[in-house]
């Protein structure tokens, strides 16, 4: 008994834990007007930012969901004596030794545990407090309930495997079963295909082939991407040493191909403070020189080109990017001095101070009919706003 009232507590301070992390969950992916949670004290300690990652997840179900059905379980078997006594859950007979299922879950449930943290501290980089309290739980719930004078772990696991072999030998408890099975199965699914529940999963499932290209295979040549007689046009704001609007341009040129009738312009806003003066401290060290080159281009008509070699490439230095487009059809020396002139300093300028004029002090930014997005979004997010405005 006393065994039972600890794990109980446990168990309940664990199921309480789980319902705050789903809280957060909910807050970090669906309420964007939510407050940072409690347990986000710094970069490291930072239970919104780990809820935000695509690991906080497992098959479209987030893990704080796993945690209030294992809890939510353990109380069931510890009163499953006293239920399996009543008509319609007679079937609750079949939980014959619910302890060693327990320890046998809390075992399980501490290893897996093991693996969530490992995952967290060397591949997210950040830690969430609340859920390495849960996971010092399930280890606490599995040693209560463990018999160590008769076995410990390795009863506990073999009693449980041994019960429930048993249990399927009942031919009514194998079909119930197995109904089981097949609408976890269906609903599992539905969930790992949709992620309803997981939209920062879909939302990377729909960057997945832009993040991690080597190269642009939508690239064009020349300088208009898109249609010469617009019905709508997309304005970008980029910065050539961002590192996520590589990915950006690449989805830009997708959409340039997918949709007729737009067309993509290309607006410089590097957030380097040697041409930036709204940048205060040194950031995309060489995206100045970049932007200068890019703008340079235009007059050759090779801007796109250039345009692709400065996302691929990220050059920082003058000498870099002459070295990279000397084989590409420029004449370097008229590139070279329209890249320093006055002309091409004062139109970055201009280009700068028109995107902080709209609100815009980040990149990648999108703008079209002034409505402007920051940030780098799904595919589909870009094609949806496009298509509502070419209608």
């Amino acid at each position: 008994m006393k065994k039972k009232i600890l794990v109980g507590l446990l168990a309940f301070i664990g199921l309480i834990t789980t319902i705050k992390l789903a809280v957060i969950y909910f807050n970090a992916n669906f309420n964007p007007y939510a407050l940072s949670s409690f347990c986000s004290v710094n970069e490291f300690i930072d239970c919104d930012g780990i809820a935000k990652t695509t690991e906080s997840q497992f098959l479209g179900i987030p893990l704080a969901y796993w945690g209030m059905f294992l809890y939510a379980f353990i109380f069931l078997m510890l009163f499953v004596d006293k239920l399996k006594n009543i008509k319609f859950l007679k079937f609750l007979e079949v939980f014959k030794n619910p302890l060693d299922y327990i320890a046998s879950l809390g075992l399980i449930s501490f290893l897996i545990s093991m693996l969530l943290l490992f995952l967290s501290l060397f591949e997210i980089k950040k830690l969430c407090i609340l859920c390495a309290f849960t996971y010092v739980i399930n280890l606490f719930i599995g040693c209560v309930a463990t018999d160590f004078k008769n076995g410990g772990f390795i009863k506990s696991i073999k009693q449980s495997f041994l019960d429930f072999k048993d249990a399927l030998m009942i031919k009514k408890y194998l079909i119930a079963f197995s109904v089981v099975i097949l609408i976890v199965s269906a609903f599992l699914s539905y969930t790992n295909v949709s992620m309803i529940f997981a939209p920062q999963v879909k939302n990377m499932r729909g960057m997945k082939e832009f993040i991690y290209a080597k190269s642009n295979k939508y690239k064009v040549s020349g300088n208009v991407l898109g249609s010469e007689n617009p019905k709508v046009i997309v304005y970008v704001y980029s910065d050539y040493q961002c590192p996520i609007c590589f990915a950006h341009n690449i989805m830009m040129h997708k959409l340039a191909k997918k949709i007729k009738g737009i067309q993509i312009v290309h607006k410089n806003l590097p957030l380097d403070n040697s041409c930036n003066v709204y940048m205060k401290n040194p950031m995309h060290d060489g995206a100045c020189i970049d932007a200068k080159y890019a703008i340079a281009s235009e007059k050759q008509g090779k801007f796109w080109e250039m345009n692709d070699i400065l996302f691929l490439k990220k050059p920082k230095t003058e000498e870099e990017i002459l070295g990279l487009v000397k084989n590409m059809g420029f004449n370097l020396e008229k590139l070279k001095a329209d890249a320093n002139s006055t002309e091409t300093f004062e139109e970055l300028q201009s280009q700068i101070e028109d995107s902080y004029k709209r609100g815009i002090e980040g990149t990648p930014a999108t703008m079209i009919n002034n409505n402007a997005d920051i940030g780098l979004k799904p595919f589909d997010f870009f094609v949806e706003w496009v298509e509502k405005e070419i209608e």
